[in-house]
Order: C-alpha cells, then structure tokens, then sequence
C-alpha cells in the first residue's frame, strides 16, 4: 500500500466516505477485501481495470456489470472509484480496494467503541505470532486449507478479541498478499492509528448533502481543526434551515432552530 499515489488515493476516499455512512462497515469491509482479492487472482481483469489508456468511464461499466447483484452498492460504488482513479501499477489497484476495506472495518470498531481494543489487539497477536513459530508455520503455510486456517483462528480469538480484530487477522492469514503476516499485521495497525487521528463530525440537515457540499464543508472543518475530518451526514426533515455540525463535545450550529435557541439564552440571561 506504501506507493499509492496521493492524488488519486484521495479521489477514491472522497466516494467512498461518501457512501459508508449509509453502509454496513463490516459488510462494506469483507465485499471490498473480497474485490481486492478478485483482482488480484484475476491478472488479466486487473490489467483491463488499471490501464491508463482505457477510459475512466468503460472501466467503470465494465466493474458495474462484473459486481452487479454481488455487493452492496456502496462496494460497487467504491470500486468504481478505484478503476476509474489512475495508478502507477496494476497492484495499486488491489491495495487500495483492500486499504479501504481496512478503513471500513475500522470504522465500525469505532462505531461500536471498540477501536483501542482493535489496535490494542493486533499488535499483541503480532507478538504472539513472534514468540510462537509453530503457530506462524500453521498460519502461513500455503499448502494448508483456508477452512482450516480460518477455524484455528476463531478457535485462538473468537469470543477473545473485538470482532474487527478477528476480521482483520482473518484476511492477513488467508491473503498475505506477499507480505508476511508480522509486516501485514505492522501495516493495519498503522493504518488503525491513522483512523485514531482522524476527527470525525456528526452533520445534520434538513435534506442531503451534494457531493460539492461535503468537499467544501470537508475543507473548511479541515483548515479550522488543523486534522482530516471525515463526515457523518444524518438527514432530519426536522432541522429548520441551515445544518449543524457536532465534532466531539463541540457544536457548530446554523439552523433556523438553533439560532431561535441561541436569542432565548440571551433574552433569559
């Protein structure tokens, strides 16, 4: 994942953070790894869908035809995005599919509280994996069956760890991907830290948000907060002009309401 190109990396995140807020994350995170493995057994497929010189557009078709009726649409969504983005190799192509879902996994620890332990998690099971060779041989022998290898792992963490923990290792051991599995495992956890970073604010407004929109409201929180913020959008009828923006305690509020509630504090002090 290290060489992805920035640019490009951006414009895939930017549809996807579009669509996981209204998205099953974990779903979300084992139809993108599933995505990303396809193309990485597919050769051929992975060339057609990374080449330069095809249009961004017929890329895009052809991922839509391929995943119709397979994944959710916020999984096809995203994998059009990846296809129709450029890249310097045919392999980016597959990491960023599987940094996504990664990102989507981590997503719903978050939601669920749970991301300390997920961090917390992967590196001791990075140091089990050290201290263990015989464990490691049966976690990374090529010739063993995926059943057996995903059985031993729910054997070892199920009921143990947080379920994103056990998604996680689970895609490392059945799809190295070349990478050994403390690399991979170093890896995700760096990319659970990046998502630790990351501010995530809760916006309502009375109707949906344009894609322009959420760019420039993105941009703006970005330069006021100093970090990345990743957008929430909860659509209420209820809200009375204007939205509101709640990053952590602090809230940010331009409705109609809002403003009536702010002249009341002021009128009873």
């Amino acid at each position: 994942m290290i060489g992805l190109s920035r640019a490009s990396l951006a414009e895939v995140e930017e549809r996807f953070n579009a669509v996981a807020g209204s998205a099953d994350l974990g779903t979300l995170a084992d139809e993108l790894f599933a995505i990303a493995d396809l193309l990485d057994r597919e050769h051929g497929l992975r060339r057609a869908l990374s080449d330069p010189a095809r249009p961004a557009a017929q890329k895009a078709q052809t991922v839509r035809a391929l995943l119709s009726g397979k994944v959710s649409e916020p999984a096809a969504a995203t994998a059009e995005a990846a296809v129709s983005a450029r890249w310097s190799r045919a392999g980016d192509l597959s990491d960023v599919l599987e940094r996504l879902g990664v990102v989507a996994a981590v997503g719903e620890a978050e939601a669920q509280s749970k991301l300390d332990d997920v961090e917390d998690e992967l590196f001791r099971f990075g140091r089990i994996i050290a201290g263990n060779p015989e464990l490691r041989r049966a976690l990374t022998d090529a010739a063993a069956p995926e059943d057996g290898k995903r059985q031993l792992l729910r054997d070892l963490l199920g009921g143990k760890v947080a379920e994103t923990t056990l998604r996680l290792v689970t895609q490392l051991v059945l799809h190295p991907r070349g990478r050994s599995l403390e690399s991979g495992l170093d890896e995700y956890g760096q990319l659970v830290a990046q998502q630790r970073q990351r501010l995530v604010a809760v916006v309502r407004s009375a109707v949906e948000l344009t894609e322009e929109q959420k760019r420039r409201l993105a941009a703006w929180l970005k330069t006021s907060y100093g970090r990345d913020v990743h957008l929430n959008v909860e659509v209420d009828p209820r809200v009375l002009g204007g939205f509101s923006v709640r990053i952590g305690d602090e809230i940010i509020d331009t409705t109609i309401v809002g403003r009536i509630e702010e002249v009341r504090r002021r009128l009873a002090g």
